[in-house]
């Protein structure tokens, strides 16, 4: 029986081929839905969780490599209580999301950008942002919402680590 370390919880995934996609245990296998299927093939960012605090792309991840890892998703960025993070905050004090598909992918590189770089400029938000695509167009806002987002952190550690187990 297999497990992985997911929002700071030991989860039991069962019997499943080491070669599966993260992204596919996380939604088929975990019911953690907010993680999107986008193209595939680690474009586009929907897929976008945290591996070790780092964003990675989970439909190119296999299951058998992340023996000891420490995983997030969107639903794990929040605490306990359902308060959210300045990044998400930002996210809807600003309007970001259209269709909203590829916000859970921005908020998680998001907020892997404002935790090395909590001071960033628009071109450091731009090559941060890169990898994720938002077929809505919402590149101003998003911006504008890592920006706001940064401004509330005001230098203070807004990612608990200690409740994920992710290091920065």
């Amino acid at each position: 029986m297999a497990t992985l370390n997911i929002n700071g919880q030991t989860m039991d995934i069962g019997e499943i081929d080491p070669s599966t996609p993260l992204l596919w245990v996380l939604r088929d296998e975990l019911g953690l839905v907010g993680t999107k299927y986008g193209c595939g093939i680690a474009q586009c960012g929907a897929c976008t969780v945290h591996l070790n605090g780092a964003p990675v792309r989970s439909c190119q991840i296999p299951v058998g490599n992340l023996t000891d890892q420490q995983i997030t998703t969107i639903e794990g960025l929040a605490a306990a209580d359902g308060t959210l993070t300045p990044v998400q905050e930002a996210w809807i004090e600003i309007d970001v999301p259209q269709c909203g598909y590829c916000q859970a992918g921005q908020i998680m590189s998001a907020t892997a950008l404002l935790r090395n770089n909590p001071n960033p400029s628009d071109a450091d938000i731009d090559a941060a942002m890169s990898g994720n695509i938002c077929r809505c167009a919402t590149y101003t806002r998003i911006r504008q919402a890592i920006h706001n987002a940064a401004e509330k952190m005001n230098g203070t550690a807004f990612y608990d680590a200690a409740r994920t187990g992710e290091t920065a």
